[in-house]
């Protein structure tokens, strides 16, 4: 059974009729919210899901898909009309899409690349029963050794069996978070809207009002935030496949997202050669997405910022050990030219929560840091850092290579 997910009712249609048109069976939900309702009910082989729908969008579903071990191995093909350039189609892939396509579809190469992924699920599924089948005739035989051995695997049947309940308890609480994220993300974009219709509208000459207006709407931002992030430090718990990670380009990405924050600031950014890692590409890309965030936010006044990326290999996973070409591990310091902090509150930088900075005058959510260093640990890696107020920072990691 194929999923089509599309807001539109006209595009689900056509879909639809293509893919029956090559006896495909097909079901349909017309939201994410409504498609991860169906998809905890129905095993489907494929899902084709569009990009831009209102609500939760097609990179949160599949994002939401992929965190679970229940449907992280479901095909996932992207369709979008919009967003077509290079950034949302690597994030297409980075969310757990097997394929981006962009609209107008061309029916002949929908359907292939369909049953291409269908023959892939399928051949997928035969190896599965195969691995079952010799999993269960290594059981029979163990069985048959001694008493003991019959204990361990009937143990070994209800830890499984506890654990796929546990991991379908986890799927529900994670759906449950993310619509309850949207549900509360909702009200607080209403809020924006209504609070703007008003200053534009009815407080045109009223500059006191209108400042009212300015923090209410400052509020409701930082409240949208802190949803997203808490959402972001929650979802680290959930298990993902550790792929060759190259953090060269991790990096160059993070780097072009700021593009505009960093021509603002006449901001320098120098990196150095990285090396591939096995890891989760984009968690690191959070990690460095708010290392370099906070060194452009962070800065000395009339002073353009300055980003020094370096790298070296380590003989030991210790800030103290020497240099080694050959080594296991790699140091990866991020230095910058900012406000820095007292090192006495080293500890207290990495907690949820615990900004050190005003938050009028630097807006931020107390969670970047505590994500980083979750993330780091998720890796087998550890993170410090080294600061003096108005002298910059440098944050270093180090992780296995």
């Amino acid at each position: 059974m194929i999923l089509i997910v599309d807001d539109i009712p006209a595009n689900i249609i056509a879909l639809k009729k293509i893919l029956e048109l090559h006896n495909l069976q097909a079901d349909t939900a017309e939201s994410g919210e409504e498609a991860l309702k169906k998809i905890l009910k129905i095993n489907y082989t494929l899902i084709i899901l569009d990009v831009q729908m209102p609500g939760m969008d097609g990179f949160e579903v599949a994002e939401i898909l992929a965190g679970s071990n229940r449907t992280k191995d479901i095909p996932v093909i992207f369709l979008s009309a919009v967003n077509k350039q290079k950034k949302f189609i690597s994030k297409g892939y980075e969310t757990g899409g097997v394929d981006y396509i962009t609209k107008p579809v061309d029916p002949d190469l929908l359907i292939l690349k369909v049953k291409t992924f269908l023959k892939l699920a399928e051949q997928q599924n035969e190896l599965k029963a195969i691995r079952d089948m010799l999993s269960k005739e290594i059981e029979i035989r163990k069985e048959a050794q001694d008493n003991l051995e019959v204990k361990v695997a009937e143990r070994t049947s209800e830890l499984m069996a506890k654990n796929e309940e546990l991991e379908l308890r986890n799927h529900e609480l994670q759906q449950f978070a993310w619509a309850v994220s949207h549900d509360l993300k909702e009200p607080v974009r209403k809020m924006e809207l209504f609070i703007n219709i008003i200053k534009d509208k009815y407080l045109v000459d009223d500059e006191k009002a209108r400042d009212y207006i300015k923090r209410a709407v400052g509020s409701a931002q930082r409240m949208s935030k802190l949803i997203t992030d808490l959402l972001d430090y929650s979802r680290l718990s959930s298990g993902a496949d550790a792929v060759e990670a190259d953090l060269n380009l991790i990096i160059q990405e993070v780097v072009t997202d700021f593009d505009y924050i960093i021509e603002d600031k006449n901001a320098r950014v120098t990196i150095s050669s990285l090396p591939v890692i096995k890891g989760i590409p984009s968690q690191l890309r959070q990690v460095f997405q708010n290392l370099i965030g906070n060194s452009l936010k962070f800065t000395n006044e009339g002073v353009a910022p300055q980003i020094d990326i370096d790298y070296e290999r380590l003989a030991e996973k210790d800030f103290e050990s020497r240099p080694d070409e050959q080594g296991q591990f790699c140091k990866i310091t991020v230095t910058d030219n900012g406000i820095g902090f007292d090192e006495k509150y080293l500890d207290k930088i990495f907690v949820i929560f615990q900004g050190l900075n005003d938050r009028k005058e630097y807006e931020g959510t107390g969670i970047g840091l505590a994500i980083a260093k979750k993330i780091i640990e998720k890796h087998n890696g550890i993170i410090t850092a080294k600061s003096s107020p108005g002298n910059g920072a440098s944050f270093m990691m180090i992780l296995p290579v």
